[in-house]
């Protein structure tokens, strides 16, 4: 196996068949491991439909949103020195507050990021960011 290939090849977290609360957390602990490894990275990022009929005050179930918060603060620096790209692939019906997650890019995750409903062109942005 190529190992340096393996390294510039985007990692894909599929987190599209989960709860919200729990796709956000593998998220996080997913590039918590790719900071971890201290190489340069981009992800692609299959991002779950809303749930039905559930509101977004509903309590969520598993790590709350202050933990993901801390989380994110704390792997911030790793992503901006790291992250070459996180490509978002999700719905076109998220919920408002999720869509501008998504869109804060930079401001949000320090990296550059893209949302798009097609994993094709997420795929190949995020390749092109590392080289692949």
């Amino acid at each position: 196996m190529d190992l340096q290939g393996a390294a510039r090849a985007p990692r894909e977290i599929d987190t599209s068949g989960l709860p919200m609360d729990q796709a956000q957390a593998l998220v996080l602990d997913e590039l918590r491991a790719l900071t971890e490894r201290a190489e340069p990275f981009a992800a692609i990022l299959l991002m779950p439909a809303p749930a039905e009929g559930r509101t977004p005050a509903a309590p969520a179930s598993g790590t709350s949103t202050a933990d993901r918060v801390r989380t994110l603060k704390l792997i911030r620096p790793g992503l901006t020195a790291l992250c070459r790209g996180l490509a978002f692939v999700a719905p076109a019906d998220i919920p408002a507050e999720r869509a501008e997650a998504i869109h804060s890019g930079e401001q949000l995750w320090g990296c550059p990021t893209m949302a798009t409903q097609d994993v094709t062109a997420a795929r190949a942005w995020a390749g092109a960011r590392v080289g692949g």
